[in-house]
């Protein structure tokens, strides 16, 4: 076993009915839960393989994956390429406000880090220039980024901004959230429109967020107005469904 794999407690298991109606499986999974919503397994620790747990228990291969199964479904668990099954670092709920989503990582209390994959000038799209309300094939600034949280990818973040940004460092985006630079700049973010949506990952993205090939994806498409109307960003981006989620509000009119 791996230095850095945590082994279940035994004494979670000591009770096991093994000849009683309720399947094994759902016992041991029913355990496993309430041991990491206790946070007596700590968020981030790494499960040690199916077979060895199976020997240490007594139980058998089929019975300890669908027990994890249960509990990858829940968003308990996720299986990572390369490193393992995962106990989740706690998924991020981000209220559906004007705000960014590394404020929304500090506020939730989480360390967020970024990687920038692309800072350019590119010509708009027909899409990119109707959203930021310049003319097609205008130079703007694209930016592409994998946002993640202690460690763990959460998001790719594409967004388009006016070329009077392209100044912008990628140091900056770096250290910072890009509403965050943009407040420091002068610029109040009044008003956005904002579409929420689902798909599979395309391209790179899986690779990226480190899930499935073409698992499922969280989207949001933004465009970000200041204080005088003018559309200063126009953005699209995609979350791992097992790590973050929209919250919302609905009132009765």
């Amino acid at each position: 076993m791996a230095n850095d794999e945590t082994v279940w407690p035994d004494e979670l298991f000591v009770d096991l009915d093994r000849t009683g109606p309720v399947p094994l499986y759902f016992q041991v999974s029913s355990r496993l839960e309430s041991a990491i919503r206790s946070g007596r397994i700590a968020p981030g620790a790494r499960l040690e393989n199916e077979i060895a747990i199976g020997q240490r228990l007594g139980l058998s291969r089929p019975t300890v994956r669908r027990a994890i199964q249960e509990l990858v479904d829940q968003g308990l668990l996720v299986r990572r390429r390369g490193i393992g099954t995962q106990v989740v670092q706690g998924q991020v709920t981000r209220q559906v406000e004007l705000t960014s989503l590394y404020e929304d990582l500090q506020t939730a209390h989480h360390e967020p880090s970024t990687r920038v994959l692309t800072h350019e000038l590119v010509p708009a799209s027909d899409a990119v220039a109707e959203g930021l309300g310049v003319p097609k094939g205008e130079e703007v600034v694209f930016m592409r980024r994998q946002r993640s949280t202690d460690g763990v990818p959460v998001a790719v973040l594409e967004n388009y901004l006016p070329r009077e940004f392209s100044d912008i460092t990628t140091e900056q985006l770096e250290s910072r959230g890009l509403y965050q630079i943009l407040r420091g700049r002068g610029v109040t973010i009044r008003i956005a429109k904002q579409k929420i949506g689902a798909r599979r990952a395309t391209g790179d993205e899986s690779e990226l967020l480190d899930i499935d090939k073409s698992g499922a994806v969280l989207t949001m498409d933004r465009i970000a107005f200041d204080s005088s109307g003018r559309a200063v960003e126009y953005g699209h981006h995609c979350y791992r469904p097992d790590m973050y989620s929209f919250e919302t509000t609905l009132v009765a009119k």
